[in-house]
């Protein structure tokens, strides 16, 4: 039987749980029924000195569960469109988190195509959870879980799953962050399972930049 992920995992240094986060199980329970996926692409973002991340100036009422304590769910809306679900690191002060940017659908496949239908149509089932604001949408994940406890939450959090070797991840620069100093727009803090196809594809040209999603 699969175990929730508990608290001390999520209160390393945020690029440890990035990494290890490849291949953990992301669940919501939607309606009685488990919605799943392995995560196969994450991004860190690392507190203040992260010119890319939310709280780089400061506390403020959008951004506070990211001052909180690590194993909770940020979630914020972006471009009046899609939910971004992020899961609060290290310790209390921090502000540092992990953008969940893709999944490889497991449980609760038909339910999830359902829930995209109402804001499109997939074109096929790697297209399903293929970014954040797609997973999201997938497994019907919305504001009302900012703050959510993913360590006690009875409709969302994550399960230890499938290890993934090291050999088997890829790293590289985050997507859309323009905005975000040169060192912070080139850092390796984006995470992937190489060849995996429900990795995200970024919309060219990258260097435009879009919001996540």
């Amino acid at each position: 039987m699969a175990h929730r992920i508990p608290r001390p995992f999520y209160a390393q240094d945020t690029l440890e749980v990035a990494r290890h986060l490849l291949g953990a199980r992301l669940v919501r329970l939607w309606e009685g029924q488990r919605l799943g996926g392995r995560i196969v692409e994450c991004e860190a973002y690392r507190g203040l000195d992260d010119s890319a991340s939310h709280a780089s100036r400061g506390q403020t009422p959008r951004n506070a569960v990211m001052f909180g304590p690590p194993g909770h769910a940020y979630v914020y809306f972006t471009y009046g469109i899609h939910w971004m679900l992020n899961v609060v690191t290290e310790p209390v002060g921090v502000a540092a988190a992990v953008l969940i940017r893709a999944l490889e659908p497991i449980e609760g496949v038909e339910a999830m195509w359902a829930l995209r239908r109402r804001r499109g149509r997939p074109r096929q089932v790697t297209d399903l959870t293929s970014g954040p604001g797609k997973l999201t949408q997938a497994l019907a994940i919305d504001g009302s879980f900012n703050g959510a406890d993913l360590t006690t939450d009875p409709h969302l959090w994550l399960e230890f799953d499938q290890p993934i070797p090291p050999a088997r991840i890829a790293r590289g620069p985050r997507i859309g962050i323009p905005y975000a100093a040169p060192a912070h727009r080139e850092a390796p803090w984006r995470f992937w399972i190489r060849d995996n196809p429900f990795v995200s594809r970024p919309r060219a040209p990258r260097a435009a930049g879009k919001t996540p999603g």
